[in-house]
């Protein structure tokens, strides 16, 4: 799988366009993703209904469909489009399956899951409480108002919609968290960088008998993960 290696940092000037500029910008790099392996017409419908423009501070909004990921404001990032859309084909996302996300950032993972899942059917969790207001807004006014969002410690996960069929993070965790892993059914898939300095896309398939199979999918470089790992 390729391999990313982000900053938190953008200074390209900002300069916003029209719809149809958005929209030319969009499938460029659509058609740039759909040159890569593993990359399937799933995930790239879903990243072609999600205007990632909206997501994105004004001072980086210009940079929106470079496939790289952009600062977000309290250290965080959006990631990068292809990063994406491997999440949602290593995920395996169906219509129906409920989805819980760590980390919820701007809201523009979330509102990608929720293309293929359905809004209803997104749980996300953010560890900074302005971020979370700002995403929950964001997805209301972009018809993802159904996606759920609370503020919280990821590690924690969100045990009051238990249990879920996918879990995914969006920030790198020095190990898998166990009560996240716990909160999927049996069957169930996980999928986060796991790391620090190092870091893996690390997939864990959930058994029906509570075994677990782990699968290293490649390096990555995430923001890491805020909260404490002795959350219960």
């Amino acid at each position: 799988m390729a391999r990313w290696w982000g900053t938190d940092r953008d200074d390209t000037p900002a300069a916003d366009g029209g719809d149809e500029d958005w929209r030319q910008r969009r499938q460029a790099l659509l058609d740039g993703l759909r040159e890569r392996d593993r990359v399937s017409d799933r995930a790239l419908d879903a990243l072609s209904a999600v205007p990632r423009h909206e997501f994105v501070p004004q001072a980086t909004r210009r940079a929106a469909y470079a496939d790289r990921p952009l600062s977000i404001g309290e250290g965080q990032t959006i990631s990068a489009p292809h990063m994406v859309a491997i999440m949602v084909d290593r995920l395996d996302l169906e219509p129906g399956l409920d989805v819980l996300e760590i980390g919820t950032g701007c809201g523009y993972h979330a509102a990608v899951t929720a293309e293929v899942v359905g809004a209803e059917h997104v749980y996300s969790v953010e560890y900074h409480a302005t971020l979370a207001e700002q995403a929950r807004q964001r997805l209301a006014d972009l018809g993802y108002g159904d996606v759920s969002i609370r503020v919280g410690d990821g590690h924690a996960g969100w045990p009051e919609h238990v249990p879920y069929d996918r879990a995914y993070l969006t920030c790198a965790a020095t190990e898998v968290p166990a009560t996240v892993l716990d909160q999927l059914r049996p069957g169930g898939v996980f999928l986060g960088p796991i790391g620090t300095r190092s870091q893996r896309l690390v997939r864990v398939s959930k058994h029906p008998d509570g075994s677990t199979e782990r699968e290293d999918v490649g390096g990555v470089r995430f923001v890491q993960m805020q909260g404490s790992e002795e959350s219960p």
